[in-house]
C-alpha cells in the first residue's frame, strides 16, 4: 500500500464523476469497435464487431475512471 493513499487517511476515495464514467464507457465501446472492424477484418466474420462492442462497453462500464 501507498504511502499516502486514502485508506492510510482514514477516508473512503470519492466516487467517479457521471461525466467521468460517461467518457469511460464511450472509450471503452471505441476501443471495441477498433478492435471489432480489425477482427472482422482479418477473419472475413463482420460478427466481431457487435463482440467487440459488447467487450468495449463492458469493459468501460466495469473500469474505474482515472482521477481528474
Amino acid at each position: 500500500m501507498s504511502k499516502g493513499s486514502d485508506r492510510d487517511r482514514g477516508r473512503a476515495p470519492e466516487p467517479p464523476s457521471p461525466q467521468a464514467r460517461r467518457k469511460q464507457i464511450i472509450v471503452g465501446i471505441v476501443m471495441g469497435a477498433i478492435v471489432g472492424v480489425v477482427l472482422g477484418a482479418l477473419t472475413q466474420f463482420w460478427l466481431w464487431l457487435p463482440a467487440g462492442l459488447a467487450l468495449g462497453l463492458a469493459t468501460g462500464a466495469i473500469m474505474k475512471p482515472p482521477a481528474e
